[in-house]
């Protein structure tokens, strides 16, 4: 199917590893221009540079999206470069562990700043040229906002508060016929997710005793399957889909895990 992404900017922010990193390539392979934002130079540019070599085109910029300023940076960049933008993708993000008991209204208000003050502030700053092209945002959020998970009350706040602000920007935005929507991973086989399986003691016995609680096929979803969703709520074949919380989690949320 032809998304019809040809020539459209999306911005992806962390789209250099993980999930962002599946999105980038996706949207440059659907004739798209990924634009990846995050900190690491580095990581941005391999990717850029793995993109081009696919013959696919791409934009690396450098931010520190906790930063008010390192966001405008993006966005000014982005359409000095290009002259527009088409679609943002608000993923950058890491569960960092900052719980009630052990941690402290300090750690906790950095949190937010790191997981969840970039979407507003990047979404706010592309807002004018979103609305030239009728453009879209889909935010990359947690089923952790759902499920809890213990000891990250920074990170499931800022999850949370991704879904609330996709149903709020979604009635904001309906004059402009901007559509935002938000996609939930569970369990995500991801460079970040294998170097903490490797990090216990027996990685592969809890690898297992994760798997077996995914439903649907006893697996965890991969970053293509969420890049997949994602890049088509992105495209006008999802044009009348906005305000949306889309699970990408092989019924890990949602349905009886424990099902044999």
């Amino acid at each position: 199917m032809d998304l019809g992404l040809q020539e459209k900017v999306i911005i992806v922010t962390g789209g250099a590893k993980g999930i962002g990193e599946a999105i980038s390539k996706l949207v440059a392979a659907e004739g798209g221009i990924a634009v990846i934002a995050g900190r690491s130079t580095a990581d941005n540019e391999k990717t850029v540079n793995d993109i081009i070599a696919a013959g696919g085109r791409a934009l690396a910029i450098t931010a520190e999206l906790g930063k008010v300023e390192d966001c405008k940076k993006v966005i000014a960049e982005t359409v000095a470069k290009y002259g527009k933008i088409d679609g943002l993708v608000n993923n950058a993000g890491a569960n960092d562990g900052v719980g009630l008991e052990n941690g402290s209204p300090e750690r906790f208000m950095q949190s937010l700043q790191n997981n969840l003050s970039h979407y507003y502030n990047l979404a706010h700053f592309a807002l004018p040229y979103l609305k030239v092209t009728k453009g879209n945002i889909v935010n990359i959020g947690s089923k952790v906002a759902s499920t809890g998970q213990g000891n990250t009350s920074g990170y499931a706040a800022s999850k949370g508060a991704i879904n609330a602000l996709t149903r709020e920007w979604a009635v904001e935005m309906l004059p402009y016929s901007i559509r935002i929507n938000t996609v939930i991973p569970a369990e995500v086989w991801t460079p970040l997710y294998e170097t903490w399986i490797n990090s216990l003691p027996d990685p592969q016995e809890k690898l297992a005793s994760i798997t077996a609680k995914i439903p649907f096929e006893k697996r965890m979803t991969t970053s293509t399957e969420i890049a997949n969703t994602t890049v088509f709520l992105l495209s006008p074949r999802s044009s009348h889909t906005t305000g949306q919380i889309v699970y990408v989690d092989g019924g890990y949320t949602h349905l009886d895990r424990s099902i044999s």
